[in-house]
């Protein structure tokens, strides 16, 4: 087994570890490690909330999220000779849950989704599902199934929602002036158009007194993908992956965490992934100078891994950027589009018996596939989901008989 850089006790919040992880991206939070091109070596990682979320029957815990505190990152090491202009490459060798732990922590035998009230976060469908609800999952080897979801069983596709290199000085000064201006354009909206800079439950790491107060009003917050790397949520991003990051600072400093059991195209619930807790083993190494030689200089490049679930069979839903409650064209809109895809998938299932909050959560956490299939042909951008009809344990494709509807239960949901 890889040496553990960074350890995990799951018993206690992450502001309590032995070495604490970060929520902000900073320039000078401290390496907590430093290793040579060539190492090998594993990281443990909390759930991206700080396990706020519990294995119960009650969408209380979700509604009620403090966003202040995700994402707790591990980390950051250092790779010695890491310069900026170079590429930091990282593989991914392994990863998964918690092992041979089974206990009150996303990751030790279970994961959750969850869809984000519209007034704390929201979703890719909020003004559909304002709401917030829950959806638990236990792990059996690689597939899972939930109490909330039945009917269904899947193979997961484990992948780190967020890892990333850290910023300049002068670009984390970018991201928070540009991201201040989007905010500006409209700056009651719920949910927020981006999230700034807050002090507030801010965690610098292994930094203390005035860095650390530094840190905590300075620092990004961890929700987007940048040019660091950052919150991507790539499904296809799992073991035998390959990312070549740009280094922006001296040790190049990687950090991440948000693990994921499994996930859908877009995450479209916003914690739409299967989240926990659990372990990745990496193997690091660098070009020297690689961002001026591979023109890699606004984000990371990456190889997907080949370890990935092998279903043959889609049942596919298309959407067109038209808005269907009012009847308005958008000019090539693949974000609207996709959205009526979706929307298209959770009419769909609730002929089975399903709510629309079990099919939302669903597309968010299965590993559905989502395609733009037409950005030009005016007016209408075109994009397509598919749903794997193998996970299902009854017929969903069209047929003459009609659709097999049963009762299928309900998923967690907030009460007051």
């Amino acid at each position: 087994m890889p040496e553990i850089l960074f350890s995990v006790d799951h018993s206690k919040s992450m502001r309590d570890q032995a070495v604490p992880g970060h929520n902000r991206w900073h320039p000078d939070i401290p390496t907590v490690a430093m290793v040579k091109p060539g190492a090998e070596f594993r990281m443990e990682c909390r759930d991206w909330t700080d396990c706020q979320v519990g294995n119960n029957d009650t969408a209380n815990d979700v509604r009620d999220i403090d966003l202040t505190i995700p994402h707790m990152l591990s980390g950051p090491i250092g790779v010695e000779g890491a310069e900026p202009g170079d590429l930091l490459v990282v593989d991914i060798l392994d990863l998964g849950p918690v092992p041979q732990q089974t206990g009150d922590a996303a990751g030790q035998g279970w994961g959750y989704t969850g869809i984000f009230a519209k007034a704390n976060g929201g979703g890719f469908l909020t003004d559909y599902f304002p709401d917030a609800y829950k959806a638990i999952w236990d792990f059996h080897g690689q597939q899972a199934v939930s109490r909330h979801l039945p009917g269904i069983r899947f193979t997961g596709i484990t992948h780190p929602g967020l890892f990333g290199t850290a910023p300049s000085t002068e670009m984390l000064a970018r991201w928070n002036a540009r991201e201040q201006a989007l905010i500006d354009t409209d700056p009651n909206r719920v949910p927020p158009l981006a999230v700034p800079p807050d002090a507030t439950n801010a965690l610098a790491g292994t930094a203390t007194g005035d860095l650390a107060k530094r840190i905590a009003t300075e620092g990004a917050r961890t929700v987007p993908a940048r040019e660091n790397g950052g919150n991507h949520d790539i499904k296809n991003f799992t073991r035998g992956s390959r990312v070549f990051y740009p280094v922006h600072v001296k040790d190049a400093k990687l950090s991440g965490g948000d693990l994921h059991f499994s996930q859908g195209d877009g995450e479209i619930t916003f914690c739409g992934a299967i989240e926990m807790g659990g372990f990745i083993d990496f193997h690091v190494d660098l070009i020297k100078g690689g961002m001026e030689t591979y023109g890699i200089s606004t984000n990371p490049v990456f190889i997907p891994g080949n370890v990935e679930p092998r279903y043959t069979e889609f049942l596919t839903f298309i959407g067109i950027s038209v808005d269907h409650d009012t009847d308005t064209n958008y000019y090539l809109d693949a974000t609207l589009a996709y959205r009526r895809a979706c929307l298209n998938a959770v009419e769909y299932f609730k002929k089975f018996g399903y709510s629309g909050e079990q099919a939302y959560l669903l597309l968010g956490s299965s590993p559905i596939e989502g395609r733009i299939s037409g950005i030009v042909d005016i007016p209408n951008a075109c994009c397509s989901l598919y749903v794997p009809t193998a996970m299902f344990d009854f017929e969903v494709r069209p047929s003459a008989t009609g659709p097999t509807k049963a009762d299928r239960g309900q998923c967690a949901v907030a009460t007051a």
